[in-house]
């Protein structure tokens, strides 16, 4: 008798055992995407171009939204000719932390015009005001609980006699990366994905990256263009793709807000 009490007593341990095994093997229930706004704000080179029927040139940031989907909001703040100096005393940064809210994104692009040392509503020193300013933008940003992201200025094609590809940024692109170091900030280092992107396409090849128009070539530019600044579409979609490449590897979750093929 005392055996089968035994044994029935390990049949509903053994019961008991089974059932919490299978409970705990429930899955939770799958978390909400929340729907976020991207701020981008930097210079021209990521700005939204007027006339884009007419007009071939893009910045980088006006083609983001071809590449994220509805989860992601772009809200496309750069303006051509801004440096972190006059970014701020125009007032756009402000009216840009106002709006920010928990989760949102600020993709932080500038120094193109930050070394314009004859423009001293421009011009930052790069050890102090460059690096104060985006101190500025960091510190602010996360005080709405927003996501800051700093990311070294793209390249000029710039190649030399020599075919090599020259640097025109001096240590902007170094402050920017310290300041993300220091501050635990994601950081895109576009300077050397563009860097990479520029010698892929070659000296020749390189100039479908930008604007290169013979006179008469388009309506838009009749006298012709050769500027090795700003992007054509090409070089707009080719910056915004890596951008948002590195964007996946650097930021946890970031692949939810991107388009999958």
């Amino acid at each position: 008798m005392k055996n089968h009490r035994i044994i029935l007593v390990l049949v509903v341990i053994l019961f008991q055992s089974c059932n919490n095994t299978t409970e705990t093997k429930k899955e939770e229930p799958a978390k909400t995407v929340e729907n976020v706004s991207i701020y981008t704000i930097g210079d021209s080179t990521m700005s939204d171009k007027v006339n884009p029927d007419e007009n071939p040139e893009r910045g980088w940031c006006q083609l983001l939204p071809t590449l994220l989907n509805d989860k992601a909001t772009v809200k496309n703040h750069a303006v051509n000719g801004r440096s972190t100096r006059s970014f701020i005393t125009e007032g756009r940064w402000d009216s840009v932390q106002k709006q920010l809210k928990k989760g949102d994104y600020v993709f932080i692009q500038f120094g193109h015009n930050d070394q314009k040392i004859t423009n001293p509503q421009r011009f930052t020193n790069p050890h102090t005001a460059y690096r104060h300013n985006l101190i500025k933008f960091v510190e602010e940003a996360r005080a709405r609980e927003a996501i800051p992201v700093l990311f070294s200025s793209i390249v000029r094609r710039n190649f030399n006699a020599d075919s090599t590809l020259v640097d025109t940024h001096g240590v902007y692109p170094l402050e920017t990366r310290l300041v993300a170091q220091e501050y635990d900030v994601p950081f895109v280092d576009l300077q050397y994905l563009t860097e990479t992107l520029e010698e892929s396409y070659g000296v020749e090849g390189s100039k479908k990256l930008h604007l290169h128009f013979a006179p008469g070539e388009i309506a838009y530019f009749p006298e012709g263009k050769e500027d090795n600044t700003h992007l054509s579409v090409l070089g707009a979609t080719e910056v915004a793709t890596l951008a948002v490449a590195e964007l996946v590897e650097k930021i946890d979750a970031f692949n939810v807000y991107v388009k999958k093929d």
